[in-house]
């Protein structure tokens, strides 16, 4: 009976400690940091001219490092100023004609309107005497029929030169139509567009880097003729610097968006870069080849994007590199009651 008893105390004591060490290393694991795998992806922007023409120098070379805003080639651009200066002169055309148009007629030219609206009042006057008198030998008989009847043409002619006269003054008093005004001012805001177009294609003569970089490629040598859109540079983004990594399904909890990541790089042992989780997809695929995971490549992904906060010139386009995601920024685990781990609670 005694045996028995010992036997059972060293089965319960067996159970227990079992039990303790399992417990132990259950909680060992789930504070253990997350381990993944990724690779370093340098954002490149092809840069090239937005007009076309014979390149004519370049500033850069590859491997120079370049700043907002500086200039790195330029394209010859005498054809450029040329259409330029032609564009400039229709828009000084085009101001003339509308400024005539607004102005109206000189009062020389009113004048002499005047001048030919007396002339036709003298002339109808004439005409009109003549017509009356010859009314008056009409009823003596003393003319023919046919020069009365030209006596009335030449008074109906005289008024209508009259009229004409009277309305061109009117017009010369009055000034351009608003119609006429209107389509003088188009004309201007035309030539200006195509003013404002040529200096822009003038500018766009001179190469200039949007962002801070590396020239990684140098795609063309000066006396090139080149169409407009065509890459002369491949500039190599200092910022942002990302990496491209991938979770499983079972720990996609834990890759929540602004958690902080430890990031090492196998070629630089002690070194040991920061970032944060920017970006998670909400689809999933299949593991890429080029990712160097323990898990089966055959298994079910997803893609994460690491923004790097403290990025230098050694983080290179592709290179492996291993996060990690410290365990005090996991989830707690959740027990079979719903409520999270008692470590927390207990302190």
């Amino acid at each position: 009976m005694n045996k028995k008893r010992v036997a059972l105390v060293i089965v319960l004591v067996v159970f227990i400690a079992a039990a303790v060490y399992g417990l132990r290393y259950y909680h060992h694991q789930q504070n253990q940091p997350l381990t993944l795998y990724g690779n370093v992806d340098i954002r490149t922007v092809n840069l090239g001219f937005r007009v076309g023409g014979r390149l004519a120098h370049l500033a850069v070379d590859e491997g120079d490092k370049v700043h907002p805003g500086q200039m790195l080639a330029t394209l010859d651009d005498v054809p450029y100023r040329i259409a330029l200066e032609q564009a400039q002169a229709n828009v000084a055309s085009a101001r003339a004609k509308l400024d005539l148009a607004q102005s109206g007629y000189r009062s020389e030219e009113i004048a002499q309107v005047r001048s030919q609206l007396a002339q036709q009042q003298a002339a109808f006057d004439y005409a009109d005497s003549f017509y009356h008198r010859q009314q008056g030998a009409w009823a003596k008989r003393a003319i023919s029929p046919n020069q009365l009847e030209d006596a009335l043409a030449s008074s109906h002619q005289a008024k209508a030169n009259l009229q004409a006269a009277k309305d061109k003054l009117q017009q010369y008093q009055t000034g351009n139509r608003p119609q006429d005004i209107a389509a003088a001012q188009a004309a201007l805001a035309q030539v200006q567009a195509a003013m404002s177009q040529s200096a822009l294609d003038l500018a766009d003569t001179r190469l200039v880097t949007p962002s801070a970089g590396t020239i990684l490629t140098r795609a063309q040598e000066p006396g090139s003729m080149l169409s407009a859109g065509g890459t002369v540079f491949v500039l190599s983004l200092t910022r942002p610097v990302w990496i491209r990594a991938y979770i499983d399904e079972s720990n996609l909890s834990q890759a929540v968006p602004g958690t902080p990541v430890t990031i090492s790089v196998d070629g630089q042992p002690g070194k040991q870069y920061h970032g944060k989780i920017g970006f998670v997809s909400p689809t999933a695929e299949f593991t890429p080849k080029s990712v160097e995971t323990p898990q089966l490549r055959t298994d079910l992904v997803y893609r994460l994007r690491i923004i790097v906060n403290d990025a230098d010139d050694r983080l290179r386009q592709g290179m492996p590199v291993t996060l990690s995601l410290a365990a005090e920024h996991q989830p707690a685990p959740v027990l079979a009651d719903g409520s999270a781990d008692g470590h927390d609670n207990a302190r």
